[in-house]
């Protein structure tokens, strides 16, 4: 077994997830090898804990959307829903050979698979421990435009890098969010301002995904006013969308555009009234993330980023916002990209994709790759 399995089983195990004894453990697992499962396994039985597995395919995963009703649905949430009530964690690991897998699934049958699963989801975010993690695949390092080797290596030193450096550097922005009021972010294509005013920060160090190193909020519902150009490409449903553009007026997205697939993000953003109003607000600093991939697990974390994310709010920074999607979309400030950026009360907090400021400096790369 590559003992790098068996690091990533314990980063997973211990610093995201906490594994206790007497545990039971959920293993969602999907075109993931066997050894890495078995890794993950053997971690959690020698915490005295209980392994539980579940696999699945996004060829299977597709070809069930096309065929199935309503009631399948319906039935597949239920027995999920079940089992999900008697885990204590949840650890998910997601590998695909081709993202796009269910990008020819009708908008209106993926809507009504996410819709019937909306509570399980909700349960296991709000009840049980959980971890999220992509399987690096020869796919994933096209869209990296790496070599199979060099994509490798950078997973494994992304998702196994020590994430509790990130500690200082995320409280102390963390007390610097929770004190603020109004934000502006400014950008080749952006100029944009909305409150945060008595919403919670939540700094994010390896606890809910990897790779991590992103703190989140979320806007006051209403308070967004202004222009967003987001220059990574993102991928939803299946389907890939380039230079999303978004305009706000009272908190509500009244103009969208793309240059691909122009319908396609029109019907995402009429699936339900909470889809054209924001989320969440975040930004990201893992420091060996610095390229997107159109993989949001990544994407979201790259160093010098943040995303503004149309949909359903976090429980831990609820703005009152409520929908069957949760699309984080990212915009990267790095000079490479254009640059950018971002105000807190009027006051600059970073500029270029680097934090400026005492103790949020910390969450720059020079601090966390030191």
């Amino acid at each position: 077994m590559n003992p790098l399995y068996a690091k990533l089983a314990k980063t997973l195990c211990g610093h995201s997830t906490k594994i206790a004894q007497g545990e039971h453990v959920l293993i969602d697992a999907s075109q993931t090898p066997a050894l890495f499962i078995e890794a993950l396994i053997d971690e959690i039985a020698s915490r005295g804990a209980h392994a539980h597995v579940n696999l699945s395919d996004r060829r299977i995963t597709r070809k069930l959307a096309m065929v199935s009703q309503g009631e399948a649905f319906a039935v597949d949430a239920d027995c999920a829903m079940h089992q999900m009530k008697k885990m204590d964690a949840y650890i998910a690991v997601r590998g695909a050979d081709n993202i796009f897998e269910t990008s020819d699934v009708p908008h209106a049958k993926m809507a009504e698979m996410s819709a019937a699963m909306k509570d399980v989801l909700d349960w296991r975010v709000r009840k049980t421990k959980w971890v999220v993690l992509r399987w690096p695949t020869p796919s994933m390092a096209q869209l990296a435009q790496m070599s199979t080797d060099a994509f490798e290596k950078f997973y494994f030193d992304v998702c196994t890098m020590d994430y509790s450096k990130m500690e200082l550097g995320m409280q102390s922005m963390k007390e610097l969010m929770e004190a603020t009021d109004e934000v502006r972010i400014t950008g080749e294509g952006t100029d944009i301002c909305f409150s945060i005013k008595n919403m919670p920060a939540v700094g994010c160090g390896g606890q809910f995904n990897i790779p991590d190193g992103e703190i989140f909020t979320a806007p006051v519902r209403d308070s967004v006013e202004g222009v967003i150009t987001y220059n990574a490409p993102t991928v939803y449903n299946g389907v890939s969308f380039d230079s999303v553009r978004l305009e706000f007026k009272k908190g509500r997205i009244v103009k969208a555009s793309s240059p691909s697939n122009a319908a396609k993000l029109e019907q995402i953003l009429s699936s339900d009234e909470g889809a054209r109003y924001i989320g969440e607000f975040a930004m990201g600093f893992n420091p060996y993330v610095k390229t997107p991939m159109r993989d949001i697990l990544f994407d979201e974390k790259i160093a010098g980023s943040f995303h503004f994310t149309p949909g359903q709010a976090y429980e831990e920074a609820d703005n009152g916002n409520r929908s069957q999607i949760h699309w984080d979309m990212v915009c990267i400030q790095t000079p490479e990209y254009g640059g950018g950026k971002i105000f807190f009360d009027g006051k600059l907090v970073r500029e270029s994709g680097l934090f400026v400021g005492e103790g949020i400096d910390r969450l720059n790369p020079e601090y966390l790759l030191g």
